[in-house]
Parts: C-alpha cells; sequence; structure tokens
C-alpha cells in the first residue's frame, strides 16, 4: 500500500477515536469568517478544554461510520469544522452558539451528544443549559433551603419563648 493511502487510515482512526471518546461533538460551518474571528473561536473554545478541527469531509464520514455515528454524515458536506469535548458535554455547544449569535457567518450544523447524533435545535438547547457550576448551585441552594427555614423556624420559637418569659 502507498503511504498516503496509510495516512488516510491512520487519520481516519485517529478521527474514530476522538468521536468515539467525545463527551459531545459540534459540527459547525466556518464559510464567511475572518481569520482574526477564526482565532478568537479556537482560543475561546482552547480555554475550555475543547479541541476544534478542520478535517477533510470523506475522512470524516469514514471516521462517523467506523465509530457507528453515521447519522453525521449527511452533516459532513462543505467546509466544516469540528469541535471534540472530551470532559464538559455543554462547553463546545454553549461556546459556539454564543460565538454564532454574534457571528452570523458561523452556522452549527449538527453535533453528537454522549453517542447520540444531535440536531441543530438539540445543540442549541444543549448550549442554553446552565454550567455544571451553575447546576450545582442550584441543586446546592434546593439542599439548603429546609435546613434554613428549620433553622429560622427554632429561632423564631425561641425568641417567642424568651419573651414570655421575661
Amino acid at each position: 500500500m502507498s503511504k498516503a493511502i496509510e495516512s488516510k487510515k491512520v487519520q481516519v482512526q485517529e478521527i474514530a477515536d476522538k468521536f468515539s471518546a467525545a463527551a459531545s461533538v459540534v459540527v459547525v460551518d466556518y464559510r464567511g469568517l475572518t481569520v482574526a474571528q477564526v482565532t478568537e473561536l479556537r482560543k475561546q473554545l482552547r480555554e475550555a478544554g475543547v479541541e476544534f478541527k478542520v478535517y477533510k469531509n470523506t475522512l470524516s464520514r469514514r471516521a462517523a461510520e467506523t465509530a457507528g455515528l453515521e447519522g453525521i454524515n449527511e452533516f459532513l458536506t462543505g467546509p466544516n469544522a469540528i469541535a471534540f469535548s472530551n470532559e464538559d458535554v455543554v462547553a463546545p455547544a454553549k461556546i459556539i452558539n454564543e460565538f454564532a449569535k454574534k457571528n452570523e457567518a458561523l452556522e452549527i450544523k449538527a453535533g453528537i451528544i454522549e453517542g447520540t447524533v444531535a440536531s441543530v435545535e438539540d445543540v442549541k438547547a444543549l448550549a442554553e443549559l446552565p454550567s455544571r457550576e451553575g447546576l450545582l448551585s442550584m441543586l446546592l441552594s434546593v439542599l439548603q433551603a429546609p435546613v434554613r427555614n428549620f433553622a429560622l423556624a427554632t429561632k423564631a420559637v425561641a425568641e417567642q419563648k424568651e419573651e414570655q418569659g421575661a
């Protein structure tokens, strides 16, 4: 086999591994963005631990088939960039959605959320969710409310008893 074919096989396997390992993937059309805008988007994604790459569509399609995600292939046409996140499911969708609001040239095509192909609407809905920290703080406030209310009631009863005793 030629070196070019071997190289492509290695690339396909590499992309397939990224598809399989990723908690979420977002496919975007970046046509119309300036180099400065793409650089800014890459910077924001890198800071969140998200990998943002441009691959040939044929290699991406073969990798999706290898990873068992054939449903994403219909979106792999034209110039695409793919954002992979291994830890945070929400981060790529949130960052790309915010960036797309400011830069209309960036178009979200589709995504993969925990191994399931997702539509544009699904990706945007995911982007609207609060961050992990936000969800944890909401949970914490819900868990603290009964304890706080009990403490306030106990204090009120103690004060009332004090007044009656005085």
